[in-house]
């Protein structure tokens, strides 16, 4: 299956700078269905195309048991898109997604012109353009049509999308929406995929005409997760009436034990300013701020945009000195960042190099040295509870630590920096695996006396 992506900004080359793979190189990635290729049929000043070639192993797909409608022998998988390809597009543009570029970070950061084109794709022209028409693409889905000798269309279209378009959100976009057209993933969905459409939507979705059906179709049909990702996504919005038709989820989402376990430990220390460190979307900032015993907050992330869009979420114009948003790299020192009674690194430390890791750990716990640190991070030993997952929780975690990967690290932090270091599981916890979420309760030794 293929999908390509063009540009005509110039120089159009720097097309390979934002997805990080050069134009002169064929660059291949094995992915669990088989191999990627990334490839350039053309690259000049005036205009690049940058191609994601899927080469399914149809071995591969027999040995998926159920996971597919049609029968694993005669299927439509190798050739036509789906989750397959979005899953290869999460692996292979990693960095892209994010909207990451160490050479071009202010190209990362404005729209350009594109062209997307993905020739075999299941799915209507309706739909298609009901998908993606709201994003701001200008869609031609053209029907493909059956043999001559049987006449008529197919249930495939030909889908080409052109608009001006920040390359991180395009991405975003097709990362979501090429599984919702599909309507059958390849993989058995988790209550994390809820964090993954949430993630991948942020800044879209939750205004999106049809956020019912994406939450649906992206989370396999299953009425309690897809209900849980929408009371998520629109939390401070009223109910429509299509969605309270979906029943309510039985059990909290992961996310939510995580948010509540971490405004526990705060209160536990008796925190009234308090730093969220890689604050992201202000998920966390927008449980803070409902809670008056924290007189000064202050949210801090690397990425301007995503800053923008938790200063939308959280309408900090109406908020006043209570709550501040900063940009700042956190493995580097920052005075701003001193004198705060507790930090949160709430799913953050897993998203930085190994190599970075020592650089963050100076910057928070000995330059920053708040009272507190609360550090939760994903428990891999977990992971095997996820069926149909076969990499890490997230394409863009570096890294995930068994517990006891996890408490050596803690242990270490602790006496480095003169604190002390309490760890507890959040979530469902298994006899064997614990819990799917783990965090660390960081005080300075004069707290903690």
């Amino acid at each position: 299956m293929l999908l390509t992506l063009t540009t005509t900004h110039r120089p159009a080359t720097d097309l390979g700078y934002l997805l990080v793979k050069h134009p002169g190189k064929v660059h291949s990635f094995s992915v669990p269905t088989g191999t990627a290729y990334v490839m350039y049929p053309e690259a000049d000043d005036d205009r690049c195309t940058a191609a994601l070639l899927l080469d399914v192993d149809p071995q591969l797909l027999r040995a998926q048991r159920d996971a597919f409608e049609l029968s694993q022998y005669v299927n439509d998988r190798p050739y036509a898109a789906s989750s397959l390809l979005s899953s290869a597009l999460a692996r292979v543009f990693r960095t892209a997604l994010r909207g990451a570029s160490k050479d071009r970070p202010e190209l990362a950061a404005v729209p350009i012109p594109l062209e997307i084109r993905v020739p075999v794709l299941r799915g209507t022209p309706s739909l298609v353009t009901r998908l993606f028409a709201p994003l701001g693409w200008s869609v031609t889905a053209t029907p493909i049509p059956f043999e001559p000798e049987i006449g008529g269309d197919s249930r495939y279209v030909d889908m080409r999308l052109t608009g001006e378009v920040r390359l991180a959100d395009a991405l975003n976009h097709l990362y979501v929406l090429l599984p919702v057209l599909d309507d059958g993933k390849h993989y058995w969905v988790a209550p994390d995929e809820i964090e993954k459409l949430l993630r991948s939507g942020e800044g879209w979705l939750a205004a999106h005409p049809e956020k019912v059906l994406i939450a649906r179709r992206y989370l396999a049909h299953r009425r309690s997760l897809a209900t849980t990702a929408l009371q998520l996504l629109d939390a401070d919005q009223p109910v429509t009436e299509e969605e309270a038709e979906l029943p309510v989820a039985r059990k909290a989402p992961l996310a939510g034990q995580r948010r509540d376990a971490v405004l526990d430990a705060l209160a536990e220390v008796g925190a009234s300013r308090v730093l969220d460190l890689g604050c992201g979307a202000g998920a966390l900032l927008a449980a803070l701020v409902k809670n008056r015993a924290f007189t000064e907050i202050v949210g801090a992330d690397v990425a301007t945009r995503t800053l923008e869009q938790a200063a939308r979420k959280l309408k900090i114009e109406r908020l006043g000195d209570r709550v501040r948003l900063i940009q700042t790299a956190l493995t580097y020192r920052d005075d701003r960042l001193r004198g705060f009674d507790a930090a949160v690194l709430m799913e953050v430390i897993e998203h930085v190099d190994l190599p970075r890791l020592p650089a963050l750990e100076a910057a928070v716990f000995g330059h920053a040295k708040p009272r507190s640190v609360i550090v939760t991070t994903p428990n891999v030993e977990y992971n095997v509870h996820y069926e149909g997952l076969t990499g890490m929780r997230h394409s863009d975690h570096r890294f995930e630590w068994t517990r006891a990967e996890f408490a050596d690290w803690a242990s270490r932090i602790a006496d480095q920096y003169g604190y002390t270091v309490t760890i507890r599981g959040v979530g469902e916890v298994d006899e064997t695996t614990g819990a799917p979420t783990q965090l660390a309760l960081f005080r300075t030794q004069e707290v903690s006396a």
